[in-house]
């Protein structure tokens, strides 16, 4: 090989590595610190840029998105001393990348530290009690005091998030005997609450159950009384209407029997006649063991014999009929006689009561009028003058 082409190759070489020193690419959401001679010089952004070579150099390369760190658990003790283990998750942003690579060694690292000391101090002035129910809070300390100590490291600690508070085994079996017996508790509590709203709500039914069927027997009690009076009513109605119809056919016969012997002039004869029908019925009595005649008795069966035809008088069978004798009497008119002028028992006063259901807050039923007010009205269409 030449030395010409030696040359050549070393020149070409040096270009080569002059133009990668002064030529650098920044990708997205990266950002690069440049040093001149040891000293800050700039921070490139994304993209393209060019370089002093053997002047300029990229100190570091810092990721510009949110990172997440998940540190291990801690032991932190609570203010009863007991010692639980806290897993804690912390979101932060690098926002100046200056400060990130200048202000401090190794961010991920202080921000470790600064996290476990940070938790240590607010989770000791709280009880196991308060820290397990706490972690908003606890989330809300941390994350004031990280991002306030972390600014000037050019970071942004956008939040803290407990992931998991472990507790000694023996507190766990104390918190799970505890938490039982609460479920228990609640347990027994709601099943007494549902038996004592089972038992209301059963005492509830029975209760109405047994108003309902006090009032049923109050409003059959009340509907068989009034159907009673209602039945009594009719029946003294009828056995009323009864009586009246009985008294005026009596009344009609006696009447009749009187008008019938006044029309046929009876005269001493018959009379006599009648008295001989009724002797024989006077004897037939059980009680009738002496007769007494007395001293008129000859005397009035003297008179009898006359009557009959004796001693050549004329017999009283045939006494002519008086010249001035009525003609014989027409044929009884007995059409109106069994006619009760009475109205019907529908059409009563007492029958048109309408008897329904009976409530306390429902009127009275009707009351039927008064028996005399009754029968003077019947005695009113009847045509006859009121009592």
């Amino acid at each position: 090989m030449t030395p010409a082409l030696i040359a050549l190759v070393v020149v070409a070489l040096l270009v080569v590595v002059v133009v990668a020193r002064s030529v650098t690419i920044v990708p997205q959401a990266q950002a690069k610190v440049v040093e001149r001679l040891g000293r800050y010089s700039r921070t490139l952004s994304p993209g393209l840029s060019l370089l002093v070579p053997f002047i300029d150099r990229v100190r570091a390369s810092v990721d510009l998105r949110e990172q997440v760190i998940s540190f291990p658990p801690q032991p932190v003790i609570t203010a009863d001393n007991l010692q639980v283990g806290i897993d804690t998750v912390v979101y932060f942003q690098v926002t100046d990348p200056r400060l990130a690579v200048y202000g401090i060694a190794n961010y991920i690292t202080g921000m470790e530290q600064l996290t476990t000391t940070t938790l240590r101090n607010v989770v000791g002035g709280l009880n196991l009690e308060q820290s397990l129910t706490g972690r908003d809070g606890i989330n809300s300390q941390l994350r004031e005091v990280l991002d306030g100590t972390t600014g000037p490291w050019g970071l942004r600690v956008a939040r803290v998030e407990i992931k998991a508070i472990e507790p000694p085994p023996s507190i766990r079996d104390s918190m799970e005997k505890q938490l039982r017996a609460d479920r228990d508790k609640r347990a027994t509590i709601l099943t007494a609450e549902g038996q004592r709203q089972a038992a209301i709500t059963s005492a509830e039914g029975q209760k109405a159950s047994a108003i309902l069927s006090a009032e049923g027997r109050k409003q059959a009690a009340i509907l068989e009384a009034e159907a009673e009076r209602q039945s009594r009513i009719l029946r003294a109605e009828g056995e009323r209407a009864a009586l009246f119809l009985q008294a005026q056919g009596q009344a009609k016969s006696i009447e009749t029997v009187f008008q019938a012997i006044h029309d046929g002039r009876p005269d001493q004869g018959l009379l006599a006649y009648q008295y001989l029908q009724t002797l024989p019925k006077i004897a037939q009595g059980d009680a009738n063991k002496m007769w007494i005649v007395p001293s008129e008795f000859s005397k009035a069966l003297e008179g009898l014999g006359r009557l009959g035809g004796a001693d050549g008088e004329r017999s009283f069978l045939d006494v002519p009929a008086p010249a001035d004798a009525a003609a014989p009497a027409a044929g009884i008119d007995t059409s109106g006689w069994f006619e009760s002028q009475l109205p019907p028992a529908a059409e009563q006063p007492e029958a048109k009561i309408e008897l329904r259901s009976i409530t306390d807050d429902e009127p009275a039923l009707p009351l039927a009028p008064p028996l005399p007010q009754v029968t003077a009205e019947l005695q009113q269409q009847n045509g006859q003058p009121p009592a």
